[in-house]
C-alpha cells in the first residue's frame, strides 16, 4: 500500500500504529461545524461549534437527540454498525419522496495539527489539512443510491418526469450504499451544490459523474476515526436506575471493565481462591446436602426415574471470575447524615441521576487518559431531577483541558452559565428543524452586553417559539393576565414568551432576532411617554408644578428619541417589530376602557373613603389629564409591580385588551386556525354563560366557527359575522389585528 510518500509504502496495520502514535504527540482538534442534509427532521442545517463548552438549546421535537445521533454515527465506535442500517424513517420527513435523495452528515474539524502523521490520516480519513500551522479537515457520512441507480438516473432525459417516477418507484433501501469520505470541498447545505452533486428532481437533471471530487475520497475501512479519538456520550437522564441494573448499560460496570485490564492477574488469584473456597464451604453445609437429597427424591417420586434429571446440585451463585465478580458489585450511597446507606434504587431521582452523571464523567476521564488526538464529551439533557444549584455548579465546572464538551438542555439555569457565543438554538419551522447561532456576526461589545442580560429569567427567550419584550413589571404581570381572561388561552399556549427587560434598552436583547442569528419573531412593547397634561409654563406655577411639567416634557422627549432609535433599529429586519403605548402602560390601560378593574383595586391602596371616592371619580372622568394623573399616582405610590398584582386580580373577560398589545402579540406569533376557533368559542361560551346573547344568534355563530375550523370560510368573513352578531364584544376588534 503506497500513499504517495516512500515511507508510506507500508502494511496498513503498521501505518495505523504509526499514525496513532504520531497523532497523540501533537494537537487537539475540535469540531467546528456539523452539516445535516435530509437526516430525520433536518432538511438542511449548519450547526457551528467552538473549542471548550458548547450548549445546544431547543424545544421538544426540535432535533437535539437526532443531532447527537448523527454525530455518533461518525464518531462513536459503538454506533458505527448503525450507520449501515438506516431505513426510510431516517430520511427527512419534509421530502415528498425519499427515493433517489442522499442523506449527508458532514463534520468539519479545526485546529488540526500540521505533521506527517496527521497529513496521512486526514488525507485518507478525515479530510484535507490546509497549509499553515493548523488546518481544517472534513469527515462525511453519505447514504446514497448505489452506482447502478445513479447511472440510470443520469441516463434519464432532461424533463423526463414519467421516466423518473417509474425509476423512483422501483428503488428500495437495498439499492442504497453507505460511504465515508474525507477531504470534501462541497457545502452540502447549499441547494445549488446539492442539485449539482445529487440531481435536480424537479428539472429531471442528474450528474453523470459517479464519484465527484467535491464529495471527497472514500475512507478505507482499515482506518477508523472513531478509534483515534476519545468520544463519550451521556444519554438523557430519564431512567438511570434501570441502566444501573443492566450489565450492558451499567456505568459502574463500564468503569470496572475499563480498569480490570490493568489489574495484575496474580493479584486476582488469591481473591478467586477465596471465592471458590467460600462457594465450596457453602455447598458442604449439612442442611444444604439434606435439601439437595430431598429435592432429588421428590422429583423421582413425582416424575419417575426415567424423567428425573441425571444430576442436581445446590451451589453458591457468587462468581469467581473477575468479570462476573464485577457484575455483582453495587453502589451504596448515603444521602443524609443518619448513617444509612442505600442502593441506587433507594435514592431520590436527583441523587441517582447525579451519581450516574458522575460515573459517566469519570469514564470520560479514564478515556481521556489514553492520550488520543481529540477528546469529545457529549451530554444529552443532564438536568432532569437535579437541583438548580447543582445544575449551575456542575456545568459551570465542565471545563476539561483539551476537551470539547457539547450538551443539550431545557434548563434556563444551565443556559445561564453558558457562553452565548457557544450556543446553538434549534427551532422547528413546519416539518423541518433549523439551527441558529444567537451571537453570530455580533461585535465583542454587543456580545458582552447580551451575555449580561441572559440571566436565568431572560435566557428563556432562547427557548421560546416567539418573544414579546416589555420594559417593566406592570406589563410583565398584567399582559399575561389580560391575554388569559380576554382570549381564554395563555401566552404559553400561543407559543409566546414575555420577557421583562427592566429598561428601555431593547436593542441589547432584540439584536439576536435576525436573519443571521435567531430566525424567530420578536415584538417590542414600549411607552412613548407623550404628555397628557398641560406642559405650557404659566405665571402662577409654583416650584413643584414647574418641576412636574419639566419632568413630563423630558419624558416626552425621551419617548420621541426612543421611537426614532427603535424604528431605525428594526428597519429592514422582518423578525422584529415595535409597538408603542401612546403614553404609559398604566395610563393607556385605563384609556382603553379599563377604569373598572383599577377602581375595584383602590381599597388595596387607599384606606380613607373620601380618597377612594375622589380617585374613583377621577378614574371615571374620561379626562386623560385626570385619570392619567390618578392612575400614575396610585401605581407610583404602591410600586408598579404591586399595583399590577392587585389590578390583575380584578381582570375578567370584559377587560379590554389594548390595540397596541394585541398588535404586538400577533406580530410575534400568529395563532393557528384551530387556536383562533378556540378563542372565538371561548368568547361565545362566555356570552352564553352570562346570558348576553340571543340563543338563536349564538347557535348560528357556533355553526360559523365550525365552518371556519373546517376551512369552509376565512377569518375575515368569520369576524364580520361575529361583529354583526355581537358588536359590543371586543374579540372582532382584537382578532382583526391578524388580518
Amino acid at each position: 500500500m503506497c500513499l504517495g510518500w516512500p515511507w508510506l509504502c507500508v502494511p496498513p496495520k503498521f501505518l495505523i500504529l504509526v499514525i496513532r502514535n504520531r497523532v497523540r504527540e501533537r494537537g487537539r482538534m475540535h469540531i467546528s461545524r456539523l452539516q445535516l442534509v435530509n437526516y430525520r427532521n433536518f432538511g438542511s442545517a449548519n450547526v457551528y461549534f467552538k473549542k471548550g463548552i458548547n450548549t445546544l438549546i431547543g424545544e421538544n421535537g426540535s432535533g437535539k437527540t437526532n443531532l447527537f445521533r448523527a454525530m455518533r454515527l461518525l464518531l462513536d465506535d459503538d454506533m458505527l454498525r448503525m450507520a449501515y442500517r438506516l431505513d426510510e424513517s431516517d430520511f427527512h420527513r419534509g421530502l415528498d419522496n425519499w427515493r433517489g435523495h442522499w442523506i449527508v452528515i458532514s463534520l468539519e474539524f479545526d485546529e488540526v495539527a500540521q505533521n506527517e502523521a496527521l497529513q496521512a490520516l486526514f488525507l485518507h480519513g478525515v479530510g484535507n489539512v490546509e497549509d499553515g500551522q493548523v488546518g481544517r479537515a472534513t469527515y462525511n457520512f453519505i447514504f446514497r443510491p448505489n452506482t447502478a441507480i445513479r447511472l440510470r438516473l443520469a441516463e434519464l432525459g432532461e424533463g423526463d418526469r414519467d421516466g423518473l417516477v417509474r425509476l423512483r418507484n422501483a428503488i428500495t433501501l437495498d439499492d442504497y450504499e453507505v460511504v465515508f469520505t474525507g477531504k470534501s470541498t462541497a457545502d452540502f447545505t447549499d441547494p445549488d451544490q446539492y442539485r449539482a452533486l445529487v440531481g435536480d428532481f424537479d428539472a429531471v437533471r442528474f450528474p453523470d459523474e459517479m464519484e465527484p471530487s467535491e464529495i471527497g475520497g472514500r475512507v478505507p475501512k482499515v482506518l477508523s476515526v472513531a478509534k483515534e479519538i476519545s468520544f463519550t456520550f451521556v444519554q438523557a437522564l430519564r431512567d438511570v436506575v434501570t441502566d444501573f441494573q443492566n450489565n450492558r448499560t451499567n456505568p459502574l460496570l463500564s468503569l470496572l471493565r475499563s480498569k480490570s485490564g490493568e489489574i495484575d492477574q496474580a493479584a486476582l488469584a488469591p481473591i478467586t481462591a477465596l471465592v471458590e473456597g467460600l462457594n465450596t464451604a457453602i455447598e458442604e453445609l449439612p442442611d444444604v446436602g439434606t435439601i439437595r437429597g430431598d429435592i432429588r427424591q421428590t422429583i423421582r417420586d413425582a416424575a419417575g426415574e426415567t424423567y428425573s434429571p441425571a444430576g442436581l446440585w445446590i451451589r453458591s451463585g457468587v462468581p469467581a471470575e473477575a468479570e462476573r465478580l464485577f457484575q455483582s458489585l453495587r453502589l451504596f450511597v448515603g444521602e443524609s447524615d443518619d448513617g444509612y446507606e442505600g442502593a441506587i434504587h433507594e435514592l431520590s431521582l436527583g441523587g441517582a441521576n447525579l451519581i450516574y452523571l458522575t460515573l459517566k464523567l469519570l469514564h470520560f476521564r479514564y478515556q481521556k487518559e489514553k492520550q488520543v488526538c481529540a477528546n469529545f464529551l457529549v451530554i444529552e439533557e443532564p438536568e432532569a431531577h437535579i437541583h438548580t444549584h447543582i445544575q449551575r455548579t456542575l456545568f459551570d465546572r465542565l471545563n476539561y483541558p483539551d476537551t470539547q464538551v457539547i450538551y443539550s438542555t431545557h434548563s434556563s439555569h444551565i443556559s445561564e452559565v453558558s457562553n452565548i457565543e457557544n450556543v446553538n438554538v434549534l427551532g422547528r419551522v413546519g416539518r423541518r428543524c433549523e439551527a441558529y447561532q444567537p451571537a453570530a456576526g455580533l461585535p465583542p461589545g454587543q456580545v458582552r452586553g447580551l451575555q449580561r442580560y441572559l440571566d436565568a429569567v431572560r435566557s428563556n427567550l432562547l427557548f421560546a417559539k416567539s418573544v414579546v419584550l416589555v420594559e417593566g413589571d406592570a406589563e410583565e404581570i398584567l399582559v399575561p393576565a389580560l391575554v388569559k381572561d380576554v382570549l381564554g388561552v395563555s401566552l404559553d399556549e400561543l407559543g409566546i414568551s414575555l420577557i421583562n427587560i427592566g429598561s428601555t434598552g431593547f436593542e441589547n436583547v432584540a439584536v439576536v432576532f435576525h436573519d443571521t442569528r435567531l430566525r424567530k419573531r420578536c415584538a417590542i412593547i414600549t411607552d412613548l411617554d407623550a404628555a397628557f397634561i398641560d406642559t405650557v409654563p404659566a405665571p402662577g406655577d409654583n416650584d413643584a408644578t414647574q418641576k412636574a411639567k419639566a419632568k413630563v416634557l423630558g419624558s416626552q422627549r425621551s419617548g420621541i428619541a426612543r421611537r426614532i432609535r427603535l424604528d431605525g433599529f428594526v428597519a429592514g429586519n422582518p423578525w422584529v417589530t415595535v409597538h408603542y403605548a401612546p403614553h404609559t402602560f398604566e395610563v393607556d390601560f385605563v384609556a382603553a376602557g379599563n377604569q373598572r378593574p383599577v377602581v375595584a383595586a383602590l381599597p388595596d391602596f387607599y384606606v380613607h373613603a373620601p380618597t377612594i371616592a375622589l380617585a374613583t371619580a377621577e378614574l371615571g372622568s374620561g379626562d386623560i389629564a385626570q385619570f392619567g394623573t390618578r392612575v400614575l399616582t396610585v401605581a407610583n405610590g404602591a410600586g408598579k409591580g404591586w399595583f399590577a398584582i392587585q389590578v390583575a386580580k380584578k381582570i375578567d373577560p370584559d377587560t379590554e385588551l389594548p390595540d397596541y398589545v394585541a398588535q404586538a402579540l400577533f406580530a410575534a406569533h400568529s395563532p393557528s386556525r384551530a387556536m383562533i376557533a378556540n378563542i372565538i368559542l371561548y368568547r361565545l361560551k362566555r356570552l352564553e354563560i352570562d346570558r348576553r346573547g340571543n340563543p338563536d344568534t349564538l347557535a348560528v355563530m357556533f355553526a360559523h366557527v365550525e365552518r371556519f375550523s373546517a376551512g369552509q370560510i376565512e377569518l375575515d368573513a368569520l369576524l364580520l359575522e361575529m361583529a354583526a352578531a355581537f358588536p359590543a364584544d371586543q374579540i372582532s376588534r382584537v382578532l382583526n389585528h391578524l388580518t
